[in-house]
């Protein structure tokens, strides 16, 4: 698997980079946000981790021009710990973020973490493809069709349109979709699954601000329509 670091601290990437590769990836970098956005059309990168504060081009525009034109996984690096970073970063398009200083085992980790929900095991007779109204959700190809036309999602987005699919009706706290689609040990707050919603309903809903897929259960979380 192929990481794409993207940081102006080369002695930082330098540790990133070794110790990645220890854990037997392969690792590309870059140290501003032209050269992040040219490595980035390799579409053998699997996964990149972005820093928010890159010469040349700041990290959110990064983050936003690779979202035009692919969905790999991005793991927003930020030294700024206020929460208006944390939540840009995921209105940019980023799937994570981790607050520097951090542990090497935490990025190994959310990146594992991020790769295995991407590329999910079979198990053994699940539904590969899921059908609801004008939703066509193909388990195997990760792929959404929407009124004939093909959705780009995220992996995070992806995870989440499935577990609403797979189970219509039941409604979901914010803690709950923490947990489930982030992961039990996931240090964000609940503002990270509202700003996916956000996202997903804006590109699977015709009208984002009256749902007819994912509805708000208010004062108590989400819910997918039942049919």
């Amino acid at each position: 698997m192929k990481v794409l670091v993207v940081d102006d601290e080369k002695l930082l990437v330098k540790g990133i980079k070794f110790n990645l590769q220890q854990e037997g990836y392969q690792v590309e970098t870059a140290f501003d946000g032209e050269e992040a956005i040219h490595l980035a059309h390799d579409e053998s990168i699997d996964i990149i981790l972005l820093d928010l504060m890159l010469p040349k081009v700041d990290g959110f525009t990064v983050c936003r021009q690779i979202r035009s034109f692919s969905n790999v996984p991005i793991i927003m690096l930020t030294a700024k710990s206020e929460d208006i970073d944390k939540i840009l970063g995921l209105e940019y398009g980023a799937d994570d973020y981790i607050t520097k200083p951090f542990n090497i085992r935490e990025v190994t980790a959310r990146i594992k973490a991020i790769m295995r929900r991407a590329n999910p095991a079979p198990k053994g007779d699940r539904d590969k493809v899921i059908v609801s109204g004008d939703i066509t959700l193909d388990y195997n190809f990760r792929r959404v069709v929407i009124r004939g036309e093909n959705v780009e999602l995220t992996s995070k987005e992806f995870d989440l349109l499935e577990l609403f699919l797979r189970n219509p009706g039941k409604v979901y706290t914010r803690e709950n979709l923490l947990d489930i689609a982030w992961g039990f040990d996931y240090p964000g707050d609940v503002r990270t699954v509202d700003v996916h919603i956000r996202r997903l309903r804006e590109k699977i809903e015709e009208n984002p601000a009256e749902p007819e897929y994912i509805k708000t259960k208010w004062g108590v979380g989400y819910y997918y329509r039942k049919d």
